[in-house]
């Protein structure tokens, strides 16, 4: 969970929050329902009545797309798969599975789980409506959740990635192929091809003067378009990787600095004086940290004439580190796995380097020129 989202909680040991951009569907929402939604379906009630029960249905609603998400979350964690958060924004909500699953079995039914869930919550509140039928802020409610959830699964079974029904597309792909590469390829495209369809009925909405819906078809196409071809380049990324480990990409730059160096010193010496972005921190025994700008950032500048190299290091035996030998592609997924930009590269408990994603990036450019 990025350091912008708003934390609610934990469920199940996941985090879940907000993204500053729900705050804007969520009023979209109100006062799509207050002003159009339930004064055409009930009618009389007053004014302030269809806000809070607009409101109140708004909440519930997202609260049904965190179900949705835990569905995917608590099944991938049955199959031992870590899930770093669950965040509501502007599209919906989206759990943040740690790493691709082991077998298209435990990615069909990772996928199905969301769907699933929201078709179990469409029949519960489609059976509360006959419990409710005689209260009318009640029953509007019911019937609400009970069409959106419905809504909610048919379409992310739509079956282009990257919804829940393209993961079940690339699922039974990846069953018949044995190729997990192959199969994202051919349900990425599928994505691309279905998120063109859906800006080319945006467009055709807003030229029959249909403005709000065009935009906002539009603008979910795009988002798939977009969507479906970053999973391709990470598969043109993963390919181009495969076979190449982190020595041939680590930076060996690594300055050695004493533990007893103060920050501003440091930063005068060795960043603005040598262009260094990480120090290998060591004492009279031996190596005993590392130290980068991430770790200088944390310290308040007015802080830095005091502060020592050993005092902001994170130690050497808390470091997360990979071996030379290591496949560039499962670094860095470690990586996002961890959420850092770049892991001290050792070996027999020295530090021989650093790996950073630009690294990784300039590794691949020199890859792709020479493909080319």
């Amino acid at each position: 969970m990025n350091r912008h989202t708003i934390p609610l909680g934990r469920i199940r040991g996941i985090p879940v929050g907000l993204d500053p951009s729900w705050f804007l569907v969520f009023i979209l929402t109100t006062w799509t329902l207050a002003t159009s939604y339930f004064p055409g379906e009930f009618q009389g009630w007053p004014k302030t009545q269809y806000w809070i029960v607009g409101a109140a249905t708004a909440v519930l609603f997202f609260a049904s797309i965190v179900l949705h998400e835990l569905g995917h979350s608590v099944v991938a964690l049955r199959y031992k798969i870590p899930v770093r958060s669950i965040t509501l924004y502007l599209f919906g909500g989206v759990a943040q599975i740690a790493t691709e699953p082991t077998s298209a079995a435990t990615e069909f039914w990772i996928a199905i789980a969301g769907p699933a869930v929201s078709l179990a919550l469409a029949a519960l509140f489609r059976l509360l409506e006959s419990v409710v039928s005689s209260l009318a802020p009640a029953l509007a409610l019911a019937r609400y959740l009970a069409y959106i959830n419905g809504s909610v699964a048919l379409f992310n079974l739509i079956p282009g990635f990257p919804l829940d029904g393209g993961r079940v597309f690339r699922a039974v792909i990846w069953h018949f192929t044995r190729n997990l590469r192959r199969a994202t390829l051919v349900a990425a495209t599928l994505g691309r091809g279905i998120g063109s369809l859906f800006i080319l009925a945006g467009v055709w909405r807003l030229l029959t003067g249909n403005v709000g819906h065009g935009l906002w078809i539009a603008f979910i196409g795009w988002f798939l378009e977009n969507a479906a071809m970053a999973q391709i380049w990470q598969q043109q990324v993963a390919s181009l990787l495969a076979g190449h480990k982190v020595s041939e990409a680590m930076s060996r730059s690594c300055v050695t600095v004493s533990a007893a160096i103060t920050l501003q010193e440091l930063i005068v010496r060795h960043i603005l004086g040598q262009g260094q972005r990480c120090m290998v921190v060591t004492r009279a025994e031996g190596v005993v940290g590392l130290l980068t700008l991430h770790h200088i950032q944390k310290v308040p500048r007015e802080e830095w004439a005091v502060v020592t190299a050993g005092d902001a290091m994170t130690p050497v035996e808390q470091m997360r580190w990979v071996p030379p030998e290591e496949e560039l592609q499962q670094a860095l997924a470690e990586m996002d796995r961890d959420g850092v930009n770049q892991l001290p590269v050792m070996a027999e408990g020295s530090i021989l380097g650093m790996l950073s994603r630009e690294d990784v990036i300039s590794y691949l450019r020199t890859l792709q020129a020479l493909r080319a």
